[in-house]
């Protein structure tokens, strides 16, 4: 069975630390558009451009942008053996516009917003080797070095109180409605966010290993 797995959950839920785990054991090619929209932003491409001038205010990347880049993605040689989404579709248009595609999981990591803005407003990132750390769920002795090589710690500029609660909002009023679109075709799996990362990966584990078993009956 190929694998096309979407994983939703709001930001700071852990849909890329997820991705990653589920890529590393199933033949899935990781796709995070937040990835590529930041590399075409470090580019400065045109796209780039226009992409960071809504990211920056906590906004989503229109539509038409977003589904045009992702769809070219998708056409490429690695995803041919199956491919998770992580971050798209966030809008009933952006989920339409691939249902032809054919998504047969999608993974809802659900989480309290009082732990998303722990997660988020107190995460730090290294420069140099972009290690993640928390400081205050996970304390530092020192709050300006990263650990493993030293370097400056930084917080991303939409890692405030402030850009949370505009992304949480456009969130529950662009992409809950996705959600539901797709537990309405009976594919979403829901997912408690809210435990260690090795708990939360054991269930999305079992939720994959039962859709094989089925699927390969």
């Amino acid at each position: 069975m190929m694998l096309k797995i979407v994983i939703m959950g709001p930001a700071g839920s852990g849909k890329g630390t997820m991705s990653d785990l589920i890529a590393d054991n199933y033949p899935v090619k990781h796709i995070s558009t937040g990835n590529m929209f930041r590399e075409e932003i470090r580019n400065n491409t045109e796209l780039g451009q226009k992409a960071n001038s809504y990211i920056t205010q906590g906004k989503l990347v229109p539509d038409d942008v977003t589904v045009a880049m992702v769809k070219n993605r998708l056409s490429q040689e690695d995803c041919k053996d199956g491919y998770l989404l992580d971050g798209f579709p966030r809008s009933l248009v952006q989920a339409e516009a691939i249902k032809d595609l054919g998504i047969n999981v999608v993974i809802n990591l659900k989480i309290d917003e009082n732990l998303l803005v722990d997660r988020i407003v107190y995460r730090r990132m290294c420069e140099d080797c972009k290690a993640i750390y928390n400081i205050k769920l996970n304390p530092l002795k020192d709050e300006e070095h990263c650990e493993v090589c030293g370097g400056k710690l930084y917080q991303r500029s939409d890692d405030t109180y402030e850009k949370l609660m505009v992304r949480l909002e456009s969130y529950t009023e662009e992409t809950q409605p996705v959600v539901d679109y797709y537990r309405k075709r009976g594919v979403v799996y829901d997912v408690d966010a809210g435990q260690s990362i090795e708990d939360v990966y054991k269930q999305i584990d079992q939720i994959l290993t039962k859709i094989m078993e089925e699927k390969s009956i």
